[in-house]
């Protein structure tokens, strides 16, 4: 049993929430195109966090004149809580300089801080690491980027679309397949906390997934960009095909330990097996206080979704990724070859772009970084690094999905997400606000590369309501 289920709310605070194609990087994004709040969000988390418990740690290098201002890094980290954080830890580089930070608590009930060196479930930055393990295969000549899926794995992906959608495609969402998420969840938009605690230990085989995601409705047509898990889900599948090993073994063995790294891994029950932070689920204000949901089974996500890692790690990950030391030239070079995320006004460029598990984002500095953000139910983590992989930030927080949303649906401005954009800026060296321009109007419509490998594409049907609380 949960212990940190609570009674349910009264009737009248029951708001339902419907699909939209709405993600927490769409946020960054309007940050990113300098559509920074006037004010800070009226409606927050409704359990407020206890006061800052800060601690940072300094590497070997760090000296004057490398570029890292460890009094402003904890100075912006802390800001995280601050707005209303309930914890966040962080690792930052730049060359042989390093920091690590962390600010707030893991657990509300104890007020245990958190540390710079926890686990931490990672969402969709598994993604990349599919990817990688994927064009491992393309390098081998056993799999064909421009290949239709339907050739490995016909009775999976029958018809017309086996036919058509590539494994190119799959690996940087422009299949046009939905998302399984929502149906693996039965009444998620009705009662989200029901449904969530419902299938805590649930298993589910990846096959099942796939026939979710192939039953939803397509969102595009194929060949235009729309994120999906169901995508990855399927790219595990290929691996299983082509490999003979299950994919978890496979991207363990020939990503994870080819990388060096020493805390992460896929967990094989729903537990976490080290030091870790609780991790609250808000869901918009209807999981309210919000629940921890650091155990539970990943089997809902696989390898779209489901690795735990430390910040450490996967500055180590994208830094050796990007050096090309895990993939060839041809490999990495097919992995940053990108597609707009979303249509940029005219006389514009998109400021995010995806590649194969991969994407670009063009910060207020004039910067391209490379990296990618997750999500899982409580838990949020966002990784960028330069494209020489000298300059790195990676970030975990432990509250989800704390945004509210107007009486329009649209996402009213929070302060968490000023200060998490004011944070990775401030650590990648760039400015540490960024300006306001002419640019367009919040996309919150847009189909973005989501935090999540969880349900995202969620929110209020009345959100006036909750953003009124």
């Amino acid at each position: 049993m949960d212990p940190t289920i609570h009674p349910a709310r009264p009737a009248a605070r029951r708001t339902a929430l419907r699909p939209v194609a709405l993600t927490s990087s769409a946020v960054l994004l309007s940050l990113v195109t300098g559509v920074l709040p006037a004010h800070a969000a009226t409606a927050g988390p409704s359990t407020a966090p206890p006061p800052a418990a800060l601690s940072t740690t300094t590497g070997p290098g760090h000296h004057q004149g490398t570029g890292l201002d460890r009094g402003a890094l904890r100075d912006a980290l802390g800001a995280i809580q601050q707005a209303g954080m309930y914890g966040t830890y962080s690792a930052v580089r730049n060359g042989s300089a390093h920091w690590r930070g962390a600010a707030g608590v893991a657990d509300l009930e104890t007020g245990r801080p958190v540390r710079p060196q926890l686990q931490h479930r990672v969402g969709s930055i598994t993604k990349t690491f599919t990817a990688v393990a994927v064009l491992q295969q393309v390098e081998r000549g056993r799999i064909d980027l421009d290949a239709p899926i339907g050739r490995y794995l016909p009775a999976l992906i029958p018809g017309e679309r086996g036919r058509t959608i590539t494994v190119r495609m799959l690996l940087n969402h422009t299949s046009g397949l939905g998302d399984h998420v929502l149906a693996a969840f039965p009444g998620l938009l009705e009662d989200p906390g029901k449904a969530l605690d419902a299938r805590r230990f649930h298993r589910f085989p990846p096959e099942e997934l796939v026939r979710l995601g192939l039953a939803a409705p397509a969102p595009v047509p194929p060949g235009t960009y729309s994120y999906s898990n169901t995508n990855y889900v399927i790219a595990g599948l290929l691996l299983r095909e082509v490999t003979g090993q299950e994919p978890e073994q496979y991207i363990t063995r020939n990503v994870v330990r080819r990388a060096g790294l020493r805390h992460t891994y896929f967990p094989r029950t729903p537990y976490l097996t080290g030091p870790h932070s609780k991790m609250y689920e808000s869901m918009y204000g209807t999981i309210e206080p919000a629940r921890d949901y650091s155990v539970y089974d990943m089997s809902w996500c696989g390898v779209a979704g489901s690795l735990v890692s430390t910040v450490e790690d996967l500055n180590t990950f994208y830094r050796r990724l990007l050096r090309g030391e895990l993939l060839g030239p041809a490999g990495l070079k097919a992995m940053k070859t990108t597609v707009p995320t979303y249509e940029a006004p005219p006389g514009e460029e998109a400021a995010m772009r995806y590649g194969l598990g991969l994407y670009t984002m063009k910060l207020p500095d004039g910067r391209w970084y490379w990296g990618h953000d997750g999500g899982v139910f409580g838990a949020g983590t966002w990784a960028l690094s330069s494209e020489d992989g000298r300059r790195q930030v990676a970030i975990g927080y432990n509250l989800m999905k704390y945004q509210r949303f107007d009486d329009q649906g649209r996402p009213l401005d929070h302060p968490i997400d000023e200060a998490l954009f004011r944070y990775v800026t401030t650590a990648l060296g760039g400015a540490a606000k960024p300006a306001r321009s002419s640019a367009p109007s919040r996309p919150h419509e847009q189909v973005l590369p989501p935090s999540s490998a969880a349900p995202e594409a969620l929110r209020h049907s009345a959100p006036g309501a909750a953003a009124g609380r």
